[in-house]
């Protein structure tokens, strides 16, 4: 299940254009904007300088100058130049000042004079009122052939540039883009190795896309080896295993079945079939475990309620004596289609627990539409503990002897694996409730 969806993703990945090109594409064009948006900033507001500072500026050291040259000679001329004109109204009400400006106030004016944009500048002096007219087209021609133009031959340039840039950045990581598709392509069960040989690589690969292939291909190398090397131990280790437990278990049957055994004896041959069960139950679920991917266990379709009561039948013979009540609670029913062991290695451990540490009471298995919980009424957990007991080998404060540490760790681990959430409420002298949650149950 988990090798087919990777296989989907890798196949998903292969669809999607490099994401690398892609980024340079962007970073390139972010430049290219931000560098144009910047210039054109910086010409129209040399632009807006020119005109409403520096002009204003101009005319307002022009008007004084008049002034100056007025209170040496009450005839001098008004100022008259190819971009600017004076116009007097004088305090005896002479003067040929043009009717649209007559109504202005001392002051600056943008005026439309016939078909001229002018930028018109008023001041009241000792003879009258002055009016200076500067043509504003002159600073707009100005400011297109000295602003505008190079402008667009700095932007022309730039964009240029940045094409090339791009060009060659793009051919210079195209290695690294054939690289990432390579190691993408691969199937996850035979990944091709030798397609990062070094004679495999492209011809333009350099010296640092080498080095990355090498180091990726000894990487992968060591991978497998130590993928193999789990495959032989987790098969080595399920025979090797399993057949003297499964000798210990024959012979402590045929032991219980003779009639002759003292009655300590009996008690020594169940303690030692009940830790071959332990054992193996613990065996097989670190060996679930230590598979990648296939837990090498068959998915079927099963009903939960069946599972849990047969768990609950092999949970009894730990209670021993003790007066505590093992029930089953069948609120619903649901199947799952799942390998049948990884449940039933969830609930054991969880119900071992439970029988541990509770000496009298019950212990309420419960199962509902999609989840399994598990309630005793033992001693309970502090809250400090509850947070580390799915850490391995951790030991609660009220800890018992015979528990190894790993069990709850077991739990948690099958729980991530498979998507099934697991989560334990406690308080101290309370009990204790464990629940697994499946979030795909099948109706039966």
């Amino acid at each position: 299940m988990s090798h087919m969806t990777t296989a989907a993703a890798s196949g998903g990945a292969d669809a999607r254009p490099s994401e690398l090109r892609g980024k340079l594409w962007i970073a390139f064009v972010l430049q290219i904007v931000a560098i144009s948006v910047a210039t054109l900033l910086s010409v129209t507001g040399a632009w807006v300088v020119l005109r409403d500072v520096l002009i204003q500026r101009a005319l307002t050291d022009e008007a004084a100058h008049y002034w100056s040259r007025v209170a040496r000679d009450v005839d001098a001329e008004l100022p008259d130049t190819y971009n600017m004109h004076g116009y007097l109204a004088r305090s005896d009400g002479r003067g040929d000042v043009p009717p649209e400006l007559a109504p202005l106030q001392p002051g600056y004016h943008a005026v439309r004079t016939g078909k001229r944009d002018n930028l018109v500048y008023i001041d009241d002096g000792a003879t009258g009122r002055l009016y200076l007219v500067f043509e504003q087209e002159q600073v707009d021609r100005l400011a297109l052939w000295f602003g505008f133009v190079p402008l667009c031959v700095v932007l022309l340039m730039i964009y240029v540039t940045t094409w090339l840039t791009y060009r060659v950045s793009r051919r210079a990581i195209s290695p690294v883009i054939w690289l990432a598709n390579q190691v993408r392509g691969w199937d996850p069960k035979k990944p091709d190795f030798e397609s990062l040989q070094p004679d495999s690589l492209p011809p333009d690969a350099g010296g640092d896309v080498q080095v990355l292939a090498g180091a990726i291909h000894g990487f992968a190398t060591r991978l497998e080896e130590f993928v193999e090397r789990e495959r032989n131990f987790t098969r080595d280790a399920s025979h090797e295993l399993r057949s003297p437990l499964t000798v210990i278990k024959v012979a402590a049957d045929v032991l219980l079945d003779d009639g002759e055994l003292t009655p300590f004896a009996e008690r020594s041959v169940t303690r030692i079939k009940r830790a071959t069960r332990e054992m193996e139950s613990l065996m097989e679920a670190l060996l679930i475990l230590a598979r990648e991917g296939d837990v090498g266990l068959p998915e079927e379709d099963f009903v939960v309620n069946a599972t849990i009561a047969d768990e609950i039948e092999r949970a009894r013979e730990l209670l021993g004596d003790k007066p505590v009540k093992l029930v089953l609670v069948e609120d619903d029913q649901f199947a799952l289609h799942a390998p049948l062991r990884v449940l039933a290695v969830m609930v054991s451990n969880l119900l071992r627990n439970a029988c541990m540490y509770t000496d009298e009471g019950s212990i309420t298995v419960t199962v509902g539409s999609d989840f399994v919980s598990i309630a005793d009424t033992g001693p309970g957990i502090s809250t400090e503990d509850l947070e580390r007991v799915f850490q391995p080998f951790f030991r609660a404060k009220n800890s018992r002897a015979g528990g190894h540490g790993i069990g709850l760790t077991i739990v948690k681990r099958l729980s991530d694996r498979f998507g099934w959430p697991v989560e334990l409420r406690s308080r101290p002298g309370s009990g204790t409730t464990a629940t697994i949650r499946f979030p795909s149950p099948q109706p039966v």
